[in-house]
């Protein structure tokens, strides 16, 4: 069965296609063949070593990817859903050991595993899970209501479209920095308000809130930098492990997105609102298996403004 993984950590070309054994569903299971798997941040730091640590428990070789998209071939004994088997579907897979996205087949609990917005691709699906996942809960740590503002930084990434999209649909006002290139996309994604990226970052957005803005989703990793531009008492979220200091008692939370770890109903609900237009799935290109070490060389470059997807 084949995977796309690692023997060894470096650059995109210790990417290689491997030969993995296949799996069957056990108790509680679904197989998938997986035919779609995006290529996510999280997926670099698997490759390059970053995430060495976690990995050595295990030996090589080490799989990435939590995106999958594609059909239940498998159910296993006592799975409990109304998935069948040739079903398309989407699922996030948090990978254990060797075990990723980046694989023709896979086995997940039947929780991971719902079906994919009505009239996509594969293709499409797979960019919808995880980073939609990670949006919703970047939001709800947030704890904002309605009319209240959010400041999105990366807004025109995976992650921060997401935020801003479903930011909008909980009723909030977003403000985002953005190069001019960038304008039309935000504009599209729904923000309300554009302020130029650079320097003075918290500066500029108080120019449009002086007191600062009720709550910050930083996916550019602005970390202290983007902190002045939250209000007295605000939130502040983070997706890779910042916590800023204590003061002025902002609530300092960390997105880390296997907390909504086989949470069905968080899933489904989200695939809805793609269904109904309020998230759009961005692909910036695919490629073979054979090419895999492409997509992780442009997702690296930065500029895509939508998902690298793996084929299988």
């Amino acid at each position: 069965m084949k995977a796309v993984g690692i023997m060894k950590h470096g650059g995109p070309e210790v990417l290689e296609v491997l030969q993995v054994p296949e799996v069957e569903a056990g108790p509680g299971q679904i197989r998938i063949r997986n035919y779609a798997a995006a290529v996510n941040p999280t997926d670099v730091a698997a490759r390059n070593g970053l995430m060495a640590e976690f990995q050595k428990i295990n030996p090589p070789p080490y799989v990435p990817g939590m995106d999958a998209a594609g059909i239940v071939d498998q159910l296993g004994e006592g799975v409990e859903t109304d998935i069948k088997v040739g079903d398309e579907i989407i699922a996030m897979v948090v990978p254990s050991g060797n075990y990723g996205a980046y694989r023709e087949q896979i086995v997940l609990d039947q929780n991971a595993v719902v079906r994919a917005p009505k009239g996509t691709t594969h293709i499409e699906a797979c960019t919808l899970p995880m980073n939609s996942l990670t949006a919703r809960l970047s939001l709800d740590l947030l704890g904002l209501k309605e009319g209240q503002v959010l400041a999105v930084t990366g807004s025109p990434g995976a992650y921060g479209g997401y935020v801003v999209q479903l930011a909008k649909a909980d009723g909030l006002t977003v403000i985002a920095d953005s190069n001019e290139s960038d304008e039309k996309l935000l504009k599209s994604l729904g923000v309300d308000i554009i302020i130029p990226r650079g320097e003075g970052y918290a500066e500029r957005i108080k120019q449009e809130f002086p007191n600062g803005v009720d709550g910050m989703a930083d996916g550019a990793l602005l970390n202290e930098l983007a902190i002045d531009a939250v209000k007295d008492g605000g939130s502040f979220t983070s997706i890779r492990g910042f916590k800023g200091k204590p003061q002025r008692d902002i609530n300092f939370t960390t997105t880390w997105v296997t907390a909504y770890d086989r949470k069905k109903e968080i899933l489904e609900t989200l695939r809805d609102q793609a269904e109904e237009g309020i998230l759009t799935l961005r692909v910036a290109d695919s490629v073979s298996t054979d090419n895999a070490s492409e997509a992780h060389r442009r997702l690296e470059a930065g500029g895509t403004r939508g998902r690298m997807v793996i084929e299988f």
